[in-house]
């Protein structure tokens, strides 16, 4: 925009900056975005904070005589604003949830495009981004191709973490800092949500009193900038002592943030034993200060030097860690009689063995990949005793479930063979046809799909999430299918599905997620494919 004083107006998006608002539960906001001339990239990303956002970007096309009578003058921005008032204009994009999600257009016409937002949990924080030079601008940090974290080293009291530095500061040469988050909850999206979550709930929501608990510090934690005359007077005004006493005491939530400048390596240290924390990783510009977030990751800290077995509750899944050559035991005591009693074991990542003993005899004893379930008959008050012993290669993560009640089962029902078949003859410029196997039982199964570099290795393959690592970690724009499929003959259990939209000579990992009625998930191996360069 020519005119600098439309920026004045607080519902304007300025180009290839990010600004910050506030939401009223159930209040819909505005905002505006000009682009002014036909075939303009166009980039725009919603950062919901501390809850889910519903957004709609929709497009009203400037009027002819935009300009005014030939004088070169822009028409006021409120009456363009007030024209598309009554008509919604083209929609272009919407979207619902607690990601942070991106509209992306290569081109893009000329026109005053409206983004709305609502939210219909609660009042919530947000940030929003625009530009018309999304190739250029590239305010994100880039996150490498294994986005993961590593847990490198477990202690009592200490977690030491790994991850692959952002290409924005290995290849582009731009400052970027990483800033550790843990907390014992969940892990978080967005940098955003963490700062909401630290700042919290309602200690800035608390109503102040009129005259005297009211000052600009109020506004900054409302979501509102002051103006020039107020912040002026911010500097010698002092915020409200009750106020500050809150945001202090919210400061004790349980959750840390470090930043801790280039490195790509920590040691979080201080931390309670025998206890599971969520391990978050932002990769920040310094420059622009907008950020990026790994994948997360969660890991339990050891018990104390005397190992006590963890007890197993009837038909609750419990998440095991075991170190890299490490054990753990677990202990299985039914409260009723039983007929028989199921232990099922979802080993996410390498092989793991597994004893099984009743009352101190060995039922079992072998290694354990993927989904199994074993059944053994029941006997009065009897005691169950679990060894698992981690794999020499690595830690090794686990879901597992013990129960008296078979007619359910936690985890989706899995064919022998797991991987993804791609037909070479039916690959095209566009797209690839890929097939796998099913079972008996009717399950959801989700497609995904994700571009990477040619030289993709098996080595880097085996380096993607875990088995446990379900759809709800993955991109939106991933995203494929979803369907639900079976067959009551095992061998005509198989289902095909075509990936379009792919673009010429490239190389794509595709993933199948089977989901079961309990939402517990199992990721299909891994597929590398390769588009056809010349059609």
């Amino acid at each position: 925009l020519e005119d600098k004083s439309l920026f004045h107006d607080s519902s304007v998006i300025p180009d290839g900056a990010e600004i910050g608002g506030y939401l009223f539960r159930d209040n819909p906001k505005r905002y505006y975005f000009v682009v002014e001339e036909d075939n303009t990239p166009l980039a725009v990303t919603v950062t919901p904070c501390d809850a889910p956002l519903e957004w709609r970007l929709s497009l009203q096309e400037l009027p002819e005589d935009a300009s005014g009578e030939g004088s070169g003058d822009p028409e006021p921005l409120d009456q363009q604003k007030q024209q598309i008032i009554n008509e919604e204009g083209t929609e272009l994009f919407s979207y619902k949830g607690n990601d942070v999600e991106s509209f992306v257009a290569s081109s893009s016409p000329s026109g005053l495009y409206q983004l709305e937002l609502i939210s219909t949990e609660k009042d919530t924080h947000f940030k929003v981004y625009a530009t018309t030079t999304p190739e250029s601008d590239q305010p994100y940090p880039e996150l490498p191709y294994d986005p993961r974290i590593d847990v490198t080293s477990l202690g009592r009291t200490t977690v030491t973490l790994a991850w692959k530095p952002s290409p924005t500061a290995s290849l582009l040469k731009q400052p970027v800092q990483y800033c550790v988050v843990l907390n014992k909850e969940h892990n978080f999206k967005s940098l955003c949500a963490v700062e909401a979550k630290i700042n919290a709930d309602d200690a800035f929501m608390m109503a102040p009193k009129p005259g005297l608990d009211f000052s600009p510090f109020d506004f900054a934690h409302f979501g509102f900038t002051a103006d020039d005359s107020v912040r002026d007077r911010s500097i010698v005004t002092k915020p409200s002592t009750k106020l500050v006493r809150q945001l202090a005491a919210k400061q004790k939530v349980d959750l840390q943030r470090m930043c801790i400048g280039n490195k790509n390596i920590f040691t979080v240290s201080d931390l309670k034993p025998d206890t599971q924390y969520y391990f978050d990783v932002f990769a920040v510009n310094t420059l622009t200060n907008m950020s990026t977030a790994y994948v997360g990751t969660f890991a339990k800290t050891k018990e104390e030097a005397k190992q006590k077995n963890v007890e197993l509750k009837d038909g609750k899944v419990t998440d095991v860690f075991v170190k890299r050559k490490g054990a753990k035991f677990l202990r299985f005591a039914p409260v009723s009689s039983h007929q028989k009693v199921a232990f099922y074991v979802h080993s996410c990542l390498d092989a793991v063995q597994i004893q099984i003993r009743r009352d101190g005899k060995l039922l079992l004893s072998q290694n354990v990949e993927g989904v199994r379930q074993f059944q053994f008959r029941g006997k009065p008050k009897a005691k169950y005793l679990l060894r698992l012993k981690g794999s020499k290669k690595s830690a090794s993560v686990l879901k597992l479930l013990a129960s008296t009640k078979l007619n359910k089962q936690p985890f989706p029902s899995l064919p022998q063979d797991t991987r993804i078949k791609a037909f070479d003859k039916l690959r095209t410029c566009s797209s690839v046809t890929v097939a796998w196997l099913g079972t008996q039982d009717r399950n959801k199964f989700c497609v995904y799909k994700k571009e990477v570099d040619d030289n993709y290795t098996e080595d880097q393959k085996k380096r993607e999430q875990n088995q446990c690592m379900g759809p709800d970690t993955r991109k939106k724009s991933e995203k494929v299918i979803c369907k639900y499929f079976h067959s009551q003959n095992i061998h005509k259990a198989v289902t095909t599905e075509t990936i379009k939209g792919l673009l010429p000579g490239k190389s794509y990992l595709l993933d199948v997620y089977v989901i079961g009625h309990g939402g517990h998930s199992v990721k299909y191996q891994s597929k590398f494919v390769k588009t056809r360069k010349f059609c």
